[in-house]
């Protein structure tokens, strides 16, 4: 399946919508007779092209989502504007994204609301940015934070692809969130935290100072050994609500007439999210009635549910072993070749395909 596009419209930039009649620029997903996807830019003078026929990006030009098109050998396909969900999980990664469940769960959990002023920390592949800008809306801001020049090129490659161009209300910066979030943000300026990160509980003094008085915290983690720490952190900083965590499962459904049964495959454990307002200058929190404890933790039980510490600088950064929280690193040379699948995905998106 290719597209044939005309050299003369190489160079143009087509703006996509989000709604309306289709127009060029558009991304249309077009799904055949057995239910295969196929995704295109709509541009002047291009073809689409299978092995089953042929069709004309000027054929959809026009007509309103949701159309019925036939190709030049009698085959029908239904073409949509592809949701911000299909885009995430189609488009060029260099890090593990945030499922569309989890991104849909930290909007909500985190109250991600227009206009709000929201910090992100790391940035990966920019699928979580993508909802977020979704959710801020323009009149919002987004600051993004990556250790991995790599990664932030990638998302902002991937921002761009989505959104026709990389959206103004939105900044990447490269660099550690404990240096860089102080010189970005003066003390309670940001309503909403999103960490997505290996040490998150590095981060909890620094976000609080950030955070305005009951400006929420969501921690994105992969792990119980991180959702511990994250936890214990959070309380022993006294600078937070009691931390509220939890994880979601999907589980799709096959409905047809009477068949009705639970698919064989499901969305499990992706990561858990754990979530805590801040307090107000100089409020202690209440503590909560619970049982009495049948032992306190020591160090060695903190020492075992901790991620293993590689390295410690002489400035007090400190880095952990990736394999030890269930997470690896891609190499140096397979990432630069995200970036370039990346930045080309964008230019198709503004140039066809």
């Amino acid at each position: 399946m290719t597209d044939h596009i005309p050299a003369e419209t190489a160079a143009t930039e087509l703006t996509p919508q989000l709604s309306g009649p289709f127009s060029y620029g558009d991304r249309v997903q077009l799904t055949g007779p057995k239910g295969r996807l196929n995704t295109i830019t709509l541009v002047p003078g291009a073809e689409f092209h299978s092995h089953r026929g042929m069709l004309k990006h000027a054929d959809l030009v026009g007509l309103p989502d949701g159309s019925v098109v036939t190709n030049s050998s009698g085959e029908e396909y239904l073409a949509l504007r592809p949701l911000l969900s299909d885009f995430v999980m189609s488009m060029p990664r260099g890090a593990a994204i945030v499922y569309p469940k989890d991104a849909a769960q930290i909007l909500s959990l985190a109250d991600i609301f227009p206009g709000a002023r929201v910090v992100e920390a790391g940035v990966g592949s920019g699928a979580l940015s993508l909802h977020l800008l979704r959710g801020i809306g323009e009149t919002g801001e987004l600051l993004s934070f990556e250790r991995r020049e790599e990664f932030a090129e990638i998302a902002t490659a991937n921002a761009a692809a989505f959104s026709g161009s990389v959206p103004s209300n939105w900044t990447v910066t490269v660099g550690d969130l404990q240096d860089a979030l102080p010189a970005k943000c003066a003390s309670g300026t940001v309503d909403r935290v999103v960490l997505d990160m290996l040490a998150p509980w590095e981060c909890v003094d620094v976000v609080a100072e950030a955070l305005k008085p009951g400006g929420v915290v969501i921690c994105y983690v992969a792990t119980v050994t991180q959702l511990s720490r994250v936890a214990e952190e959070l309380r022993r900083s006294g600078l937070f609500t009691h931390p509220q965590a939890n994880e979601t499962m999907v589980r799709g459904w096959h409905v047809e007439g009477l068949a009705v049964r639970p698919d064989h495959r499901m969305v499990a454990h992706t990561g858990f999210l754990i979530t805590a307002r801040r307090l107000a200058p100089g409020a202690k929190l209440p503590q909560l009635k619970r049982r009495a404890s049948k032992g306190e933790y020591t160090d060695a039980d903190v020492a075992a549910w901790t991620p293993d510490l590689v390295n410690e600088g002489a400035d007090g950064s400190k880095e952990w072993s990736e394999e030890s929280i269930g997470q690896w690193a891609k190499s140096d040379k397979v990432l630069r070749k995200k970036v370039r699948e990346a930045q080309r995905f964008a230019q198709e998106r503004g140039a066809g395909e």
